[in-house]
């Protein structure tokens, strides 16, 4: 039987940011509602917590690298909504954002979940940040805590 390793939704004294972008403010909030009681429910405190707002999807991964830098947290949620209109200004975004997040990740060596949806219209937007097909934002809780969970079960 080969070993596996996977992590768990645990995050009791676990310190958690949430970065959250104010562009398109309507859903990213419906998404931050749904991350913060996810990591409530798994033992996250209120005072282990910390939300961070940026104006745009765009600034995420500069405000989630000051908040590792000075916040120390154990992970990092990230959410916003990018909804693709007439320009390429859609690409430019996602793309900066998604290297962005990918780069701090990995030389930070903090777990960051990506909760920022990326959708072609606000129907779709507004289906995945609580609406029919779930939210976003709770699902980037879970990803993170696992996240932590395994760093965690892998140094030890």
């Amino acid at each position: 039987m080969p070993n596996v390793l996977e992590g768990k939704p645990q995050g009791k004294n676990r310190r958690v940011a949430v970065i959250a972008s104010r562009f398109n403010n309507e859903v990213t909030v419906r998404l931050l509602e749904g991350c913060l009681r996810k990591l409530k429910v798994h033992g996250v405190s209120e005072k282990n917590i910390f939300v961070v707002w940026t104006p745009g999807a765009f600034e995420i991964p500069f405000a989630a690298q000051q908040v590792i830098r000075h916040l120390k947290p154990d992970g990092v949620v990230t959410l916003g909504a990018v909804i693709r209109g007439e320009t390429a200004h859609f690409g430019c975004v996602c793309d900066g954002l998604v290297r962005g997040i990918v780069a701090l990740e990995l030389d930070s060596r903090v777990p960051i979940s990506f909760g920022v949806l990326t959708v072609e219209n606000d129907k779709q937007a507004w289906e995945r940040s609580g609406g029919r097909r779930g939210n976003k934002g709770r699902e980037a809780a879970e990803v993170v805590l696992r996240l932590m969970d395994l760093k965690r079960r892998m140094k030890s």
